[in-house]
């Protein structure tokens, strides 16, 4: 027995061993045929990368190729936006002529004599009656608005430094002027107070408005304590003044003005970052020299993107034919490295609303002190909305007596007077706050709880601190506080709280007409575009639509961004949006090519953001694409991708996994957009192309680049 099973156990080992033999054999054998696999497929992918590489660089040399004659075309379609820019100085010239033969009696602000003239004889002008002056008072804004307007349309080849200057003083003497007047109109009125006497409580009450301006005047007649709280019950603004003030011989004036003179003039008159079109006598002829220059000069560009580059060359070698400015003295948008050197350079104009101080307050050495008091408001986050709200303390003027048929007043060489309070004497005691409630103005929309701050004229800044106890009501539209004195005041909102937008789409619409539609977090705006107009179609705010007042006119792109923002829609970004809002910044070259050429091909196709625009890096833009011809045609979305001297049509969709800037089966390279789109579309889309009108180009090209829609989306 012991034998056999000493046998068992030799059997056992030997078939242990041939067993793991067999089972080293088996892994050798499937490590070799991994290994095997593994070459295969490593050769498999050297060769499709070869062939992929073959492919691309054919690709590329058919593209370098065709370059010259892509870029010529191209360069001949880009002619519109010259023409648009003659259209603009011809159309103003004629104005101006069409104004000289009128010989109306108003004066051409751009002609210092005449404003001159106009200024002298209605300060000398001694009617104070309120409505004349607020007849006037519309002539005047309508003067500053064409001011600021050519201050802000006109391209710099087209003015002068020193009309700059001109203009921007005749603002500043036409807003002084305006506000001595109401001054004097509000004087005038609280001489004969017993023509606008409440009956309920023997005290002044007149609310006098226009669409420009809103006049609340109480006078104290009868000074009695229960009368200290007020509301106007045209307008339903309201105060509750402290007991010392309700027995004195006090007047409270509450002016809403629904324009702002008061903000420095560089809020004012924000220019958008601008493409500035040379005029054709300053464009060389393209030549391979050129296009070859134009090459270096856009790689330098590329490998150096922290240097500023004025001159940037156009698609086809052309320099300055593009000037990206991001602020208002066409320092080009930089990467971070070196935005303080930029802001350096960048003076930035502060002029003082009342006058006092010279008109080109200049900041110190042209830097941008960080605010460091929190209780000054950044004007690059925070701007006023819906106008702004004078509320005043004041002095009653000796009243108007009347002895038989003569009706005789004591004349003050000070004119209107404030009504000091706190009293100055007791600068230590605590004095109870002036309590106050206004009713905000439909045409105006604030997305948040507005912030509200008091005008300082010494450091001529806003300011939060004096203000408090505020409560918002945004259902009755009206907020109520306290001050700890009489101040001027405004309702500040987020500059950019519509940003990033959520989405945006541009559609053609007809021949010479579009859609461009945004869609923010708050409200969904759409805008038509028609020949070198647009109209504010609708703004939609929770599924309803608002602002009908401003909806529904055709205006000129820069009077939409106008109007726009003074309705608390801010779709437009600022010289320094991007420190307030997290974006993919794009090279100026990628960004402002694309809205040009989109713009060219606008009346035949339909644009849209997509998603992987903000994962194409900064060099590069994506979007989407499709031919649009008719309104009700379905869109077959494609995506594309430009960075300014290359487009190509991408094989991932907005579905797709993961971006990949693969090129779809069967396409091509291009060196412009135009050229990309060509290649899959009809000949009726490029014929509405080549016919569309140089206006309509311009106003679809001025509207994109006011709202940057590839970086702030």
């Amino acid at each position: 027995a012991n034998i056999k099973s000493g046998g068992k156990k030799k059997v056992n080992k030997a078939e242990q061993l041939r067993l793991q033999k067999e089972e080293e054999e088996r892994r050798l054998k499937e490590e070799e045929e991994v290994r095997w696999q593994a070459e295969q497929e490593e050769a498999a992918r050297l060769e499709k990368e070869r062939v992929e590489q073959e492919q691309m660089e054919k690709l590329k040399a058919k593209d370098q190729e065709r370059r010259e004659s892509e870029l010529a075309e191209l360069h001949s379609l880009e002619q519109k936006f010259l023409s648009a820019q003659r259209w603009k100085t011809d159309y103003r010239a004629q104005e101006k002529w069409e104004h000289y033969l009128r010989c109306d009696g108003s004066p051409d602000p751009t002609v210092l004599q005449e404003i001159n003239t106009f200024i002298s004889l209605w300060r000398e002008d001694q009617n104070e009656d309120i409505q004349l002056v607020m007849q006037k008072g519309e002539q005047v804004l309508n003067l500053i608005e064409k001011l600021q307007f050519l201050l802000l349309d006109t391209s710099p080849s087209e003015i002068t430094e020193k009309e700059t200057v001109q203009y921007q003083e005749s603002i500043l003497e036409l807003q002084n002027l305006l506000h001595q007047k109401y001054n004097k109109a509000t004087e005038h009125l609280l001489k004969t107070p017993n023509m606008y006497e409440d009956s309920g409580t023997g005290n002044m009450e007149a609310v006098i408005k226009d669409k420009n301006v809103s006049f609340c005047i109480w006078a104290n007649l009868k000074k009695k304590i229960r009368f200290k709280n007020h509301v106007f019950c045209d307008v339903q603004h309201g105060f509750d003044l402290p007991k010392s003030l309700a027995v004195s011989s006090v007047a409270v004036r509450i002016l809403h003005t629904h324009y702002d003179h008061v903000s420095p003039l560089w809020l004012q008159c924000q220019r958008v970052p601008k493409l500035e079109v040379l005029d054709s006598k300053e464009l060389t002829p393209h030549s391979k020299d050129n296009v070859e220059e134009s090459e270096e000069e856009e790689k330098k560009a590329r490998e150096e993107p922290n240097m500023p580059t004025e001159e940037e060359t156009c698609s086809d070698g052309r320099k300055s034919a593009i000037l990206f400015k991001e602020n208002n003295n066409g320092t080009a948008d930089t990467n971070e490295t070196t935005e303080d050197e930029v802001e350096k350079k960048s003076e930035i104009l502060d002029i003082s609303s009342q006058g006092q101080g010279t008109p080109m307050q200049e900041e110190t050495n042209g830097k941008e002190d960080a605010i460091t008091d929190e209780n000054i408001v950044d004007l690059q986050q925070f701007v006023p909305v819906g106008g702004v709200y004078h509320i005043d303390a004041l002095q009653l003027p000796p009243q108007v007596k009347q002895i038989k048929d003569w009706s005789m007043v004591e004349i003050l060489d000070a004119g209107l007077e404030t009504y000091p309070y706190p009293p100055e004497e007791a600068e230590d005691a605590k004095h109870p706050p002036i309590r106050i409630t206004l009713r905000l103005s439909d045409n105006v929309m604030y997305f948040e709880d507005p912030v509200i701050a008091r005008w300082d004229p010494a450091g001529q800044q806003w300011r939060t601190d004096g203000i408090s106890s505020i409560t918002y009501e945004s259902q009755e539209k009206s907020v109520t506080f306290e001050m700890s004195a009489f101040y001027t005041i405004a309702l500040l909102q987020d500059a950019h709280l519509h940003m990033p937008y959520q989405a945006w789409e541009l559609q053609p619409t007809g021949m010479d007409e579009a859609l461009l539609q945004v869609t923010t977090v708050f409200a969904a705006v759409h805008i038509q575009i028609k020949g070198n107009q647009c109209m504010l179609s609708s703004v939609v705010v929770e599924e309803k639509a608002v602002l009908s007042q401003v909806t529904g006119k055709w205006i000129s792109p820069l009077e939409l961004r106008t109007v726009l923002k003074k309705a608390g829609v801010n779709i437009f970004p600022g010289e320094h949006s991007h420190k307030y809002v997290s974006v993919n910044r794009k090279a100026p070259l990628a960004e402002v090519r694309a809205y040009q050429q989109m713009a060219l091909v606008a009346s035949a196709f339909a644009f849209a953001g997509s998603k992987w625009n903000l994962e194409a890096g900064k060099e590069q833009v994506v979007f989407k694409v499709s031919e649009h011809l008719n309104t009700d045609a379905a869109k077959d979305w494609s995506l594309y991708m430009f960075n300014g001297q290359k487009a190509q049509k991408l094989k991932i969709t907005e579905a797709s996994e993961a971006f990949s800037e693969e090129i779809e089966e069967g396409s091509e390279f291009h060196s412009t957009l135009y050229h990309m789109l060509k290649d899959f579309a009809s000949k009726e889309a490029t014929d509405r192309v080549e016919t569309a009108s140089f206006l309509f180009t311009d106003a679809v090209y001025q509207l994109l680049l006011a709202m940057r829609v590839l970086t702030y989306s």
